[in-house]
């Protein structure tokens, strides 16, 4: 099947595309490499999947030395031309939509960001996939939608209408264009709300790399809400594993679907969503001592309030993925840190050379 992977220099875009190339799916990769953080990360991944940096230009396909079934493109989501052209060029059996502008705090001081990546890209998406037929649109959405709700484990079932971040509202704007292309046009939609991410090749705005670059270089690391915080951390392999199920599996109209009594994860329209996570939080006292255990090294602390945005806890309830898809997460946190920090020295090691 032939697939387009969005943020494919992306931390999952990445993870997932090598998976989907191994499989012997045909992939078309677009991302444009923003210097949101250190596209040095960026890169080296597009390089793992066979992408030099001297092939890349604005727009042009390059062809993957690696992987003949691999092709990337450097192509910004607000590209209205580039991107119906994009569509045209090529027949999308479907399409994995992981490109966003990341991170609840940053969309405090650049909002635009957020509205250009993530609505306006968004919709450039939707009528993609509407134009074209795509056969099944699966995307990223975040366990952030969840906002100020504090009823946990957070489930599909729950109202989603209190975000405290601009980043999370994009987020539930998504679910609820989705849901409006799927009604219309029957376009087969999937959202998946991301929970805590991490592993190999992550991103340096996330937790785990900031706090094992600190420990390393004997600096404080900043432990928020004085520590009392929990989240329900997610090995890469897991969340790979999770998407491959579901995007070969198109959504459709749920029969269970009562339009007097509205459940938010299901629709008479071919839409669904799934929380997508460990299914068991982890404190965040926790989550460092595992990442100091395995680096043999302690970590300087410094304990302060709650950042503007944030959360104090995330769990997901990740029944339903588990009910329709038999999506079991199966890495232990000891086991997903240990490969994180051996990925994290070697790499960063190369990058002093």
């Amino acid at each position: 099947m032939k697939i387009l992977v969005t943020g494919v220099a992306g931390f999952i875009g990445f993870h997932l595309t090598k998976r989907l190339l191994e499989d012997g799916h045909e992939v078309i990769g677009l991302d444009n490499i923003n210097d949101y953080y250190d596209v040095t990360l960026k890169y080296g991944r597009l390089l793992e999947l066979g992408i030099e940096k001297h092939q890349i230009q604005e727009g042009a396909y390059c062809t993957s030395s690696t992987f003949g079934s691999f092709q990337f493109i450097r192509m910004d989501l607000s590209d209205t031309v580039s991107m119906q052209s994009l569509f045209e060029s090529n027949h999308f059996d479907g399409v994995c939509h992981l490109a966003a502008q990341a991170g609840v705090r940053y969309s405090l001081e650049n909002p635009m960001a957020y509205i250009d990546s993530n609505i306006i890209g968004f919709t450039h998406i939707l009528e993609g996939c509407r134009h074209q037929k795509v056969g099944h649109l699966v995307y990223a959405s975040s366990s952030s939608v969840y906002g100020l709700n504090q009823s946990q484990p957070f489930s599909t079932s729950h109202h989603t209408d209190h975000p405290v971040s601009l980043y999370a509202a994009t987020k539930k704007s998504n679910e609820l264009m989705a849901h409006t292309y799927s009604h219309l046009y029957h376009i087969p939609t999937t959202g998946l709300r991301f929970f805590t991410v991490y592993g190999e090749w992550g991103r340096p705005d996330m937790a785990p790399m900031i706090f094992t670059k600190a420990i390393l270089e004997d600096k404080e690391i900043k432990i928020f809400n004085h520590g009392k915080m929990s989240r329900d951390f997610t090995y890469i392999a897991d969340i790979v594993e999770g998407i491959m199920k579901v995007l070969f599996q198109p959504a459709s109209p749920s029969e269970a679907f009562d339009a007097t009594l509205p459940n938010p994860s299901i629709s008479s329209a071919p839409y669904r969503i799934y929380n997508i996570g460990n299914n068991a939080p982890v404190s965040l006292m926790e989550f460092v001592e595992t990442i100091e255990e395995s680096l043999g090294k302690k970590a300087k602390k410094q304990f302060l309030p709650m950042q503007a945005g944030d959360v104090e806890s995330t769990y997901a309830d990740t029944s339903d993925l588990m009910k329709d898809f038999h999506y079991q997460p199966h890495t232990p946190l000891k086991e997903g840190i240990d490969a994180f920090t051996k990925w994290y020295q070697s790499f960063y090691s190369k990058e002093e050379e």
